[in-house]
Parts: C-alpha cells; structure tokens; sequence
C-alpha cells in the first residue's frame, strides 16, 4: 500500500539537528526521555540476532534469566568512554530491557572503516549503518550510503536510502527515526533517508513487525560509538495525523461532516454528531454511497466501544446482507471481542477479516475508545487492509474454497458496487471517510 510524501508533516517535531550532531548533552529535547543514562549500561541487556517474538514468549523468570546471562558478554564489549558509549564491534547488540510501539527515536554515532552496524526497531533489523567507501561491499549496497532498511527484501520498500548523506570518518552523525505501526521514516543528518517504508519482518516475512518491542544497537565488525541517545514514544492521535496527513490527489470525501448527502439505504441507523457518523444502539442494517466503485482505495477512521461490531461493506450491490451479497464485509470489530463478550469468534470474525473467508491479524486495535485509521485497498480479487500503519490482511477471494459454517459467498466475485457500513447494534463511530478509484 502506497503512502504518500508526508515527511513536512513530520518534520516540526522536537528534533537535534544534525549541524549539532556529537554536541554531548544529557538534557533530552522536550518530550523525549533519555534512552541511555550517559553513565552505565542499566535498562539494558545483550541480545544476538534472534526472533524477537520468542523473547517476547518468555515467561517473567526466563526473561530475567536470560538478560542476567547477556551481562557478562556486554561487559567484554560494550563501555563507556567519556560521554560516549562504545561497541568493539563484537558480542552481543545492545537492547533496551523496555519495549516501545510507536516512537521517535534520535542517535549520534560515528564509526570506523569496514565496521557494519545498524539499530533493530522493536528488534528487527534494521536501519543500516556501515562503511559506504568499502568497495567490497559495493555488490550489497554500502555505496548508497547508511541510513536504508537494508534487511528489507524489496528493493523499493525502502532498502537503499533516498540520498547518500554519511559523514566522514571521525564525524558524528545524527539519526532520526520515527516508526508507527510498521512504517519507518528515517533521516540522516537531516537528509530524508526513507520516506514512510514498511519494516519488513526479517524473520518470518509473511507476518508483520509486532505492535511492541526493544531498541538494539548492532554491533558488527568494527567499533562505534553513541551518544545522545534519546526517545520520544508517540500517541495514538499523533500516530494518525501522521500515518494519514492530507489525503493526497485523486482521493474525494463522501462523507461531508453534516449529514449523509450521498449516501442511501437505512439512514435512520445512524445519526452524524460532531462530524462522525454513529451507529444508534439497536439498530442495524448498511448505509452504502450511492456512487459505485470498481478498483478503490478508502481511508477511514473509526472508534469502537467494548465488545463493538460492525463492518465496511466492499462492492455492495445495494441490497442483501454484505457479508455475502458484496464482495465481502471486512469486519469492525473490537480486538477483545471475546473478553468484552464473553463470546468466541472464528479467526474469519476478528476485525478486518474479509467475513467468514479470510482472517486478518490481531492485535493492531488501539485502545478502546480511541480513534483508529485503516486504509484499505481493492483491486480484482483482491484486498488489502492496513490498520494504524502494519498490514493485517492480504488476501486473493477468489482462492477461497472453504468457508466459516460452509455457507456460500455468492457476492464474493462482484467486479464493481457501493461502499458501505455495516451496523450490528452498536454504536460504533467513523469518520474522514475519503475514497480513490483506480484506473
């Protein structure tokens, strides 16, 4: 799914600039906290190149064992010299012993000829950093610069940076890092690196970065040095503000604010408050645009209360139920669904599923009660949808041959149809409803 350039939006926030880069300061900008206390190595502990998910399983006493075994390591290789915190480049990388979601992150570091490092981002690797003038390493990228996703498999997706903005050796050079749900924006010494990428999981490349996890500092080959090292951990607000920033051109609004002009079917379900559509409790039914749409991308924003279900309607033939008679219903639905219910769902119910034929991942929701953005993406057969900035489903219909309860999706192979919301009584809400058709 495309994002598009929105690095002005982003660029205000508190930041170092790079002409400061190496300046030592234990005083982080406002609104950041300090990563590293400037003194010593506690709140962190050493990791190798593993999946993180499988720390993330530990239980409390494995967890506390397995850091109290990195400390020996950590102690032959890592140090701190000065104001500065300083890797041999060997043993095991520097990881922080919290885990942060969505986060702005600021780094100095400088390094040496042929040294190979990098930062893992809720522990996957990484945003690159090596010697950009070894020849040897030409094949794999190094004279592109540092500063790229370079674990990525796609090429496009953020590999290799943007611009070559690498300081000589014996400089500081200043990072900044911003990642919200699976996208990473980077800038080295104020040079604008990547733009938006999905951090793809190196370790299982069908399954999203997880929603938390650590900060590393890589150590490989040669030595580097840190300092100012500071993190901001960003809301949820801020996270869509961002992930959305202005639809871009070709997207249209159809959904004015201030009443349903545009749409058509049981309007009385829902009322439109303070320019959200809400669902009335008790009732439902599918309001659908009365424009059609073939191949589409929306982009909404929705809130959920405990336990709330509803749906967006895809290629809705204006009349039917659907999560049969449309191409599909992609769920709305409140990720603890069975906590706040008490019931249980099937993998195909669980929110941004196409229903009843393909699961979506979970755990992606923000909290109940708080704004989410999705951006879907439809084009033939198949749908896309990314929730607050990490992919949870990507799925060809018409490969689906088996289906929850067996019960037929006649709807399913629908070329064109209405966009609509799907109500089941709860009074769920959405807004910035905006939709692109695509040629």
């Amino acid at each position: 799914m495309k994002v598009t350039l929105r690095i002005f939006l982003i660029i205000t926030w508190s930041t170092l600039s790079a002409a400061n880069a190496g300046a030592s300061s234990t005083t982080p900008p406002a609104g950041f906290l300090n990563l590293w206390n400037g003194k010593n190595l506690e709140g962190w502990w050493g990791v190798g190149t593993e999946n993180p998910l499988e720390t993330l399983a530990l239980s409390p006493e494995a967890l506390e064992a397995k850091q109290s075994a990195s400390l020996d390591d950590l102690s032959k290789h890592w140090s701190v010299r000065g104001d500065e915190l300083v890797s041999d480049g060997e043993g095991l990388f520097l990881t922080t012993q919290k885990n942060f979601g969505n986060f702005e992150l600021l780094a100095d570091y400088k390094t040496v000829p042929q040294a190979d490092s990098g930062i893992y981002l809720r522990g996957f690797p990484q945003v690159q950093i090596w010697d950009t003038t070894d020849k040897e390493k030409f094949s794999l990228g190094a004279d592109k610069g540092s500063g790229g996703l370079w674990n990525n498999i796609i090429k496009s997706n953020g590999k290799y940076p943007l611009a070559k903005a690498d300081k000589p050796f014996g400089e500081w050079n200043h990072l900044r890092v911003v990642m919200i749900g699976s996208r990473v924006w980077v800038w080295l010494n104020d040079q604008v690196t990547v733009n938006g990428s999905i951090l793809e999981n190196h370790f299982d490349r069908n399954l999203p970065i997880p929603p938390m996890g650590p900060i590393q500092l890589q150590t490989h080959g040669g030595e580097i040095c840190w300092k100012n090292l500071f993190i901001r951990e960003i809301s949820n607000g801020e996270a869509i503000h961002t992930l959305r920033g202005s639809d871009p051109e070709g997207f249209k609004t159809v959904f004015n604010g201030k009443d349903l002009t545009g749409w058509a079917g049981p309007l009385d379900c829902c009322v439109v408050k303070d320019s959200n559509i809400i669902w009335l409790k008790g009732k439902s039914g599918t309001i659908y645009t009365k424009e059609e749409f073939k191949n589409f991308v929306v982009r909404i924003e929705f809130k959920l209360p405990p336990g709330g279900n509803n749906g967006l309607a895809i290629r809705y033939p204006g009349s039917g139920n659907p999560a049969y008679d449309a191409m599909c219903e992609l769920q709305v639905l409140d990720d603890h669904y069975e906590k706040a219910t008490g019931n249980q769902i099937d993998p195909r119910q669980a929110h941004g599923s196409a229903y009843g034929m393909s699961p979506a991942l979970r755990g992606y929701h923000h909290l109940i009660d708080e704004w989410n953005y999705q951006e879907v993406t439809v084009i033939g057969s198949t749908i896309k949808v990314e929730l607050n900035g990490t992919l949870i489903l990507n799925t060809d219909l018409s490969k689906m041959t088996e289906f929850m309860g067996s019960s037929p999706h006649p709807g399913k192979n629908l070329t064109s149809g209405h966009f609509g919301i799907a109500g089941h009584d709860d009074p769920v809400a959405f807004r910035n409803i905006s939709i692109k058709s695509i040629h």
